[in-house]
């Protein structure tokens, strides 16, 4: 009987990492790399390689952004990863940017999401508690 198939080494879809390394340090650039590995390995995703905007541009186009296009364009590119949408650069440009990955057929990952997506906490919802196990109780009088 053969193994399962989680058993074999088995690829998952290609994606290419875009960082935007405008004045960044070293350990910084390493942070960010390191967390599109992490996303991915944790994804089952293979990261193919990572497309770096060091200089400030005032247009979507860039070389690293015109190479990571070029990449799309091959065969069973699933997509683009990013730390967050400001990676794309400002938000006119990252609107741009990801109109041109998502015409490419690709999809765009972003390691953190946007933060409307992370603060859609209502006001009426309970506030969370900071201790694991506790409940927080509010006078509704005061």
């Amino acid at each position: 009987m053969e193994p399962l198939t989680e058993h074999h080494p088995v690829s998952g879809p290609a994606v290419y990492g875009f960082l935007r390394l405008v004045r960044v340090s070293a350990a910084r650039h390493a942070a960010l790399a390191a967390s599109l590995t992490e996303y991915c390995r944790s994804h089952e995703l293979q990261l193919s390689g990572v497309f770096a905007d060091r200089h400030v541009s005032s247009g979507p186009d860039s070389a690293a952004f015109t190479g990571l296009l070029d990449v799309l364009a091959l065969p069973d590119v699933y997509g683009v990863i990013a730390p967050a949408m400001s990676h794309l650069g400002p938000q006119a440009i990252a609107a741009e940017r990801r109109r041109r990955i998502e015409a490419a057929g690709s999809r765009l990952l972003l390691v953190r999401k946007p933060r409307a997506a992370q603060d859609s906490v209502s006001r009426n919802s309970p506030i969370p508690s900071r201790h694991p196990g506790t409940t927080r109780i509010l006078d509704a009088e005061s």
